[in-house]
């Protein structure tokens, strides 16, 4: 059915089929509690009712704006929002039906399209497993990965790689019963799926350790869902930054992700193209909307299929 709906779309219009091959619809505005939900996903159910008027305007808008558009900006985080999280983080694949749709708005070659996400970069082309190399930005900006295969790290002081090394030596030692994860620019502690008296705990003791060596300039805390990152380097807003930078801001632009990590993000791109908000529940946001995975992101990424296929 997912197929079907994106054929469709490749030629120019979008036609969603029910179960006897019947077109139901021809539209891809994204609303909840519709026959375009039930049939695109069967699986899915919502209930909280219809989108809000001005969300309904506000996507109508982006999406004509990429129909005039040579080259519009899709900036995605992949845990969370193009894959539901694992503990396990590499059994994070995407939802099903996105590879299919990234890879026909990559093969368009009318969208620039880029990853950027608190993993090391080199993670996510095995998961996302897409036709043609896309681009990544990795560790939250820190690392960019190009599809041609060069590598770029942001430089670390001798001062601020002393102290990286030296918690990283300790949290291997003692992680406080959390789930430690060196990268080359931070200290990362997880307490994802662990019961929540333990997790404050683990909480409690990392901040006691990270929040004294913020007070290097260098240094910055970086909450996120489940855990805590001591960091140094660019985050994710000026990662979307220097990419919006990059294409002169002339296309149309979208960041779409999950979270708190990419409130930065959210911020960079305000008054220069959409900032949505991809979680199951709502959550406080500066995003300019919520949508809902995995329906609603696939209606999205068939919206900007459908987009960039007219000119």
């Amino acid at each position: 059915m997912i197929v079907q709906a994106v054929q469709a779309a490749s030629f120019g219009f979008l036609a969603l089929f029910a179960g006897n091959g019947r077109p139901v619809a021809t539209t891809c505005a994204l609303s909840r509690r519709t026959a375009w939900f039930e049939t695109m996903v069967e699986t899915i159910s919502h209930d909280e009712g219809l989108l809000l008027p001005e969300d309904s305007k506000i996507l109508n808008r982006f999406f004509r704006s990429i129909t005039a558009s040579a080259a519009p900006l899709l900036l995605l985080d992949y845990d969370g929002t193009l894959a539901p999280f694992r503990v396990n983080r590499f059994e994070a694949v995407p939802w099903p039906g996105v590879r299919d749709l990234l890879n026909r708005i990559q093969a368009q070659s009318r969208t620039r399209l880029a990853v950027i996400t608190g993993r090391p970069a080199a993670e996510i082309e095995p998961l996302l497993a897409l036709n043609q190399p896309v681009e990544v930005w990795g560790l939250h900006g820190f690392e960019r990965l190009y599809p041609d295969g060069r590598r770029e790290l942001e430089p670390v002081s001798l001062g601020a790689r002393k102290i990286l090394d030296e918690l990283h030596t300790a949290l291997h030692r003692d992680a406080f019963g959390g789930l430690f994860e060196p990268k080359p620019n931070a200290a990362v502690m997880h307490w994802r799926g662990i019961p929540s008296p333990e997790a404050a705990i683990i909480e409690q003791r990392t901040l006691a350790l990270f929040e004294p060596i913020t007070q290097l300039e260098e240094f910055r805390i970086l909450p996120f869902e489940d855990g805590v990152e001591l960091r140094v380097g660019r985050d994710k807003g000026e990662a979307v930054a220097m990419l919006l930078d990059e294409c002169n801001r002339c296309g149309p632009a979208a960041f779409l992700g999950d979270d708190l990590s990419d409130e930065a993000a959210f911020r960079a791109i305000h008054g220069h193209g959409l900032s949505v908000l991809i979680r199951p529940e709502y959550r406080e946001t500066v995003a300019d909307l919520w949508l809902k995975p995995p329906a609603e992101l696939l209606n999205f990424l068939i919206c900007w299929l459908h987009a960039a296929s007219r000119s």
